[in-house]
């Protein structure tokens, strides 16, 4: 993989000049960031949020701190492109490290009004302390939304970083569908497919891969219980299930490329599907195929949902149904904006989303694929491509 494709120190400079100019046009001092995501955003430090405080600020001017704890100071340095890293010893420990970082805060002369994610850094293992207001008495403005609008509309490096991430997804679940089989647990398939999927991209691109999840550093794949009757759960819990004759399978495959994700699920029948099965299989298709059609730059959220609602109503569907077409994916599994009729956001050229209508039919299982597309200028392209139809689907007995 070309160095290329990685999201460079001038990537990172763009997006803080764009912070940047939102706190100059609303007059703010500065900005405070705990999110580990949007910190990972602005400035290429990806690390694992526990109870001790790490803050990305940057003031009016410009000028950037990473504020971590004394046990995260080489690896800030070493990994992000911001100079200056703040440190405070431990926590809990006096004084509290937000005192400490209240220091770094006046020494950047960021007082009064200041841009926030959170008043204070969140309730995470345990933690607790004072608020940004408490320590400065800022008037603080809350810009969540100005920072999840930037991260909705992907570069051209993000994109790339998806798109890797789909080829080796690709591959970990075509070991995934090979490997199950009647007899065998849901629990030694997905690790014989996970391990092999990740020595093999090791093997091709392992000198230069980095995770850069907080929650995972190799290809997942797998079923997480959706297996049988079970697979009416939408988010079930893996449980070690053995796969039989009959079962539909809800998968699902992803990649972490340096901080970046894709979504990959199929559903799948062990043996011949009967005709329910079929039923509810060519329902789901269709219900993709209509959300693929419906979707197209300036038009809302909420338009798709309603496109997919319709068809349900025609076809007695909606007792089945149980969430949104999709949602959008990035450095998070789940971004917003939503499909759903909730959601007015206008689709833009760069985003993506995971395409992914349901239907979950009690003692029959869950029919659900999940594709992952970008919006283009007059469409979408369908970024996944692995099989969707029955045949290519359908497990040996």
């Amino acid at each position: 993989m070309p160095a290329s494709i990685q999201i460079t120190e001038s990537e990172y400079q763009h997006r803080s000049s764009r912070l940047l100019d939102y706190l100059k046009t609303n007059k703010l001092s500065g900005v405070v960031l705990f999110d580990n995501y949007y910190i990972l955003y602005y400035s290429g430090f990806a690390f694992i949020p526990t109870e001790r405080p790490i803050t990305f600020v940057m003031n009016a001017h410009g000028e950037k701190v990473l504020f971590v704890p004394r046990l995260e100071v080489e690896h800030a340095k070493s990994s992000s492109y911001i100079e200056r890293v703040d440190s405070y010893e431990e926590y809990p420990l006096d004084p509290h490290p937000m005192e400490i970082l209240k220091k770094t805060l006046v020494d950047m002369g960021i007082s009064g009004s200041c841009g926030v994610d959170t008043d204070g850094y969140p309730w995470i293992f345990g933690y607790r302390g004072p608020g940004l207001s408490e320590l400065i008495g800022s008037n603080s403005l809350q810009i969540k939304s100005f920072i999840e609008d930037q991260m909705m509309v992907k570069s051209p490096a993000e994109l790339a970083l998806i798109r890797e991430s789909i080829k080796w997804a690709h591959l970990a679940h075509t070991l995934l569908q090979r490997y199950t089989r009647v007899g065998k647990t849901e629990t030694e398939v997905s690790w014989h497919a996970s391990g092999e999927a990740t020595m093999t991209m090791l093997d091709a691109i392992g000198p230069i891969y980095q995770s850069q999840n907080p929650f995972s550093s190799m290809i997942d794949v797998g079923y997480r219980g959706q297996i049988g009757r079970n697979a009416a759960i939408p988010h079930a819990l893996a449980n070690n299930i053995t796969f039989q004759v009959g079962d539909v399978l809800v998968s699902g495959a992803s990649a972490p490329m340096w901080g970046y994700n894709s979504e990959l699920e199929r559903t799948m029948v062990i043996g011949q599907a009967n005709d329910k099965q079929k039923q509810f299989f060519d329902y789901m298709v269709a219900v993709q195929d209509i959300a693929f059609k419906a979707i197209k730059p300036g038009l809302p959220c909420s338009n798709i949902d309603r496109a997919l609602r319709v068809y349900y109503e025609q076809h007695d569907l909606m007792p089945y149904w149980k969430h949104h077409v999709g949602h959008s994916i990035g450095l998070r599994y789940h971004e917003g904006p939503f499909l759903d009729l909730g959601d007015s956001t206008i689709l833009a050229p760069g985003m993506v989303f995971t395409i992914e209508p349901g239907l979950y039919v009690p003692d029959l299982g869950g029919f659900r694929h999940s594709d992952t597309i970008v919006i283009t200028e007059d469409g979408i392209d369908i970024l996944t491509y692995y099989p969707r139809d029955l045949q290519s689907l359908t497990i040996p007995g």
